[in-house]
This record gives structure tokens, C-alpha cells and sequence, in this order.
């Protein structure tokens, strides 16, 4: 008898998951040319890589009915070296961006995704936006006022295709419609045909054409360290959403692991890396998927229609591909995040803003995350610095101070600033059981705090240190060990 849990992940509902997989396997060719179209390379490179990543992922990932493929986000990053190294290199960084990956998995990073600030994610999702939208803009520059038409009427088929039925994709209709509609008046534009060779056969193991020594992975590693950081970052993001549709938790360690297997494999097999999809991912979800069986059966499907029907694909005129990313790109923008500035918070708005304006400026989504994240963490450690108080009341000749809040490197000048020192009192009592010491930084505003007003003549008591402030007063305070008062006074 099999597991139950293995079953449910497999075996729960295969016909939803068989029909939802099928039209994300249609929905997917289109993606997956252009993404090789945006990275510089055949568009067999991103057919394969989509095709290896979906069918692996399926067993090895820790989210159940999330898509991965190749990706617009990864593409982005792998055009220069592309254009300076050529396809080898990449499908070496490919390999190496699976093992960082995996090495990631195996150290739990996956748990710092929490670190990550919902101003920084949205930042991240419209960047990517403009960033994809951009990529279109060379098909759209210098050309025939036919490719401006069909370029319009596939979006027109995109977004009114649905008011007349949500059964067939309708990216899949503007690519039907606007190829047969180029074929009839034989128009003469760019067609997939013309950015390289489609595949019509099954992959095939390969060894990348590389010099294997420390030069070839100077050149690749800094590659493969920003497609695996930003790869992660969208899975888990991904991961994060499919959560929330289906009610159900997913295993982010296991899914950094399973994107690296993934990857390392897909290296293998010529394809270009990639990591899980936002949209694609909603897409199978909302069609009914739950299961791993509904991700295998789009990556199998895929190389099926790929690999029988290639001499039509490459008949697909461009224009029909970028209205397809134009699609994508206004659908991933986050177009609330610019509807709510208004009464969303100051420091929201500059995190998400700055996330947005240093990954365009850059172009690598990985160095815009990280900014946002020291930002976000900037401005939360801002304010829990402010929430400090310390008052003061007189009782039976002694002078009470009591602290409240979190005395921390950003609050400890803050405290030391409460504390009178000029005023003649005989005793001084600090009553912190409402505070907490965080860092050595804060040991030492107490240690200053209660050695100036012993210098001033007070008698100082401190009382209600909790257990983990009182460890780090044991270990770094110098005002109760009097052979370290004496030192420090000494110079």
C-alpha cells in the first residue's frame, strides 16, 4: 500500500491535475521562447530547460502544484555573459547555480526568506515588471508598421479573449490566431523561426565545452551566485503565494534543494537555468491543480507539443511573443502598491521605491533585494529604537529611574540622555524589569550610566534585570566588578 502522503501528493485528484497541467504546458511554450529570446540564446535552450525544470521539480521540490521553468528574471541576468562567453559558459553557470542552490538547501536559507519584508517583495515583483517590458523594446524599435499591428491585436486577443470563454488560455489564442493570420498574408516580419533552432528531439546528456580550471570559474561564479540568490528569492516568493491559494504550508528547504537538483540536471541537458513562476503558478493552481502530478504533466506535455510540432512554432511571429510579455509584465506590476502610496507608510513607500530604481539601475534583482532588506531593517531598527522610556519619581530620599523598552546600538545614546547627572542625589535606583539589554553596546551605556553618577556621589542600585540581559551584564559590564571600575577609571 502506498503512503498516504506520497499518494495525496501524486494521486489525490489526477484528472484535475492532468487538465490543469495540460494548459500550462501550452501557456508555457510561448514563455519559454521568449525568455531565450530575451537571454540571447535558441529558443530549444529555454524549451528544454522549462521541459528538464517542471519534470524535476515534480519529485524533488517542496511545493506541491508550484510551476518552475525557465524564467524572465533569470534571463535577464544571463545576457551579458551570453554575449561575452557564449552558450557553454552558460550551461557550465547553470550547473554551478544548481549547486549553490543545493548548498543553500542543506544550510536552511530558505528560512530567511521571513527576513524579507513585503515592501521589499513588491519592489522586487515591479521591477521585474519594467525589466521584462524593456527586454521588448528592441522588437518594437526601427520596424514595419505590421509589427505595430500585430503587436495591438494580440493584446486586443489577450484581454478580450476571456470575456468569451476562460477555457483556453488566451495567450495560446493570440499565438494560434496571429501566426495563421502572418502565414495567410505572408507578412514579411521576425518569426521565431528566425532567432535560432527549435528542438525535435529529446535532450541529450552533455558535458559543457568549458575549460575546467579557476579562470572559467571566476568568470561563471559571479553569475551563478546572483541566478541562484535570485532564483531562490522567486521560488520562495512563488512558494509564499501557492501557500496562500491552497491553505497549505510548503517546504522551503526542500524547495531550495529541489531547485538546485534541478538545475544541475537541466545544466546537463543544455538547458539554461530557472526557477519557479508567479504566473504560471497561479495558473495551474487557479485551473485546479494541487499536486506534484499536475507539475509533471505540464514539463512532459510541453516537450511533447515542442518536439511534434516544432515546424509550427517556429513559424510564430515575434510580435505575437511580445505581446504575450507585455501581458506578463502588466500583470505582474503590482499596480496597488502605486494606488495605496498615498496612505501607505513613508518608510514602505521609500523601501519599495529604492528596491524598484536599484534593480532597473542594475539590473540584477539579487542586489536590489538586498538594499531593500538593509533598508527595511534599517528603518524597523529606527523605530523600535524611539520606543524607549525612562521616568523618574523620589521616594524616601532615593531617586527611582524606571526603563521601558528595548535598549539596543541604536537606543543606547537615547537612554544614557534620560539620566540626570548634575542633580545632588545620595541614592539612585534603576528599575529596568520593563527593559531588555540586547548588545554589548547597551552594557556599555549602563556601565556609563551608573559609573557617572557614583562619580557624582550617588550610591547606584540596579534591580530587575531579566535572565538574558543579566547574562550579558555578567559577561560585559565593568560597574559591578570593582577590579574593571578601577582599571577604567585608571585611564
Amino acid at each position: 500500500m502506498l503512503p498516504m502522503s506520497w499518494r495525496q501528493q501524486w494521486f489525490s485528484q489526477p484528472v484535475k491535475d492532468i487538465l490543469s497541467g495540460s494548459v500550462v504546458a501550452m501557456a508555457l511554450i510561448p514563455e519559454a521562447i521568449a525568455f531565450s529570446i530575451i537571454a540571447g540564446v535558441d529558443p530549444k535552450v529555454g524549451l528544454y530547460a522549462s521541459f528538464c525544470i517542471a519534470t524535476i521539480i515534480a519529485f524533488v521540490g517542496g511545493r506541491p502544484a508550484m510551476i518552475s521553468a525557465a524564467t524572465g528574471a533569470m534571463a535577464l541576468l544571463m545576457t551579458d555573459l551570453i554575449k561575452d562567453h557564449g552558450l557553454q559558459y552558460l550551461l557550465a553557470t547553470t550547473i554551478l547555480t544548481g549547486v549553490f542552490q543545493f548548498i543553500f538547501g542543506v544550510l536552511r536559507l530558505g528560512e530567511l526568506m521571513r527576513f524579507v519584508s513585503k515592501a521589499v517583495v513588491t519592489g522586487f515583483v515591479n521591477a521585474l515588471a519594467i525589466l521584462i517590458f524593456m527586454a521588448q523594446l528592441p522588437e518594437l524599435t526601427h520596424v514595419s508598421w505590421q509589427v505595430y499591428a500585430m503587436t495591438a491585436g494580440g493584446l486586443g486577443i489577450i484581454y478580450l479573449f476571456p470575456y468569451v470563454t476562460k477555457a483556453i488560455p488566451s495567450p495560446l489564442v493570440c499565438i494560434l490566431v496571429m501566426t495563421a493570420l502572418s502565414m495567410y498574408l505572408g507578412l514579411n516580419i521576425h518569426t521565431v523561426g528566425d532567432m535560432g533552432a527549435l528542438p525535435n528531439s529529446l535532450p541529450t546528456f552533455l558535458l559543457p565545452d568549458v575549460p575546467f580550471n579557476f579562470e572559467t570559474f571566476s568568470i561563471i561564479a559571479p553569475y551563478a551566485l546572483g541566478l541562484s540568490l535570485v532564483g531562490l528569492m522567486e521560488s520562495m516568493m512563488t512558494a509564499t503565494i501557492c501557500d496562500e491559494f491552497t491553505d497549505t504550508d510548503s517546504d522551503k528547504n526542500m524547495e531550495c534543494r529541489g531547485q538546485g537538483i534541478a538545475n544541475i540536471v537541466t545544466g546537463f541537458l543544455g538547458g539554461m537555468a530557472g526557477c519557479g513562476m508567479i504566473g504560471q503558478s497561479v495558473i495551474n493552481v487557479k485551473s485546479g491543480g494541487r499536486n506534484r502530478l499536475s507539475t509533471l504533466t505540464a514539463g512532459v506535455f510541453l516537450l511533447i507539443l515542442v518536439v511534434f510540432l516544432n515546424k509550427w512554432v517556429a513559424q510564430i511571429p515575434m510580435a505575437a511573443l511580445v505581446s504575450v510579455m507585455i501581458m506578463v509584465s502588466i500583470g505582474t506590476f503590482s499596480w496597488s502598491s502605486i494606488r495605496d502610496l498615498p496612505k501607505t507608510p513613508l518608510t514602505t513607500n521609500i523601501v519599495m521605491i529604492v528596491t524598484v530604481v536599484t534593480v532597473v539601475a542594475t539590473h540584477n534583482l539579487s542586489i536590489g533585494v538586498i538594499v531593500g532588506v538593509l533598508l527595511s531593517s534599517l528603518f524597523f531598527a529606527s523605530k523600535v529604537a524611539r520606543v524607549l522610556y525612562v521616568g523618574t519619581e523620589v521616594k524616601d530620599g532615593v531617586t527611582e529611574y524606571k526603563v521601558v523598552g528595548q535598549v539596543f546600538f541604536a537606543s543606547a545614546n537615547n537612554f544614557v540622555k534620560r539620566f540626570d547627572f548634575k542633580e545632588a542625589v545620595a541614592k539612585v535606583r534603576i528599575d529596568v524589569s520593563r527593559a531588555h539589554f540586547w548588545d554589548q553596546t547597551a552594557v556599555s551605556a549602563l556601565d556609563k550610566v551608573v559609573l557617572k553618577l557614583r562619580r557624582e556621589g550617588a550610591e547606584v542600585e540596579v534591580i530587575g534585570l531579566n535572565e538574558a540581559s543579566a547574562t550579558l551584564v555578567d559577561r560585559f559590564a565593568v560597574h559591578d566588578k570593582e577590579q574593571d571600575v578601577e582599571k577604567l577609571m585608571g585611564h
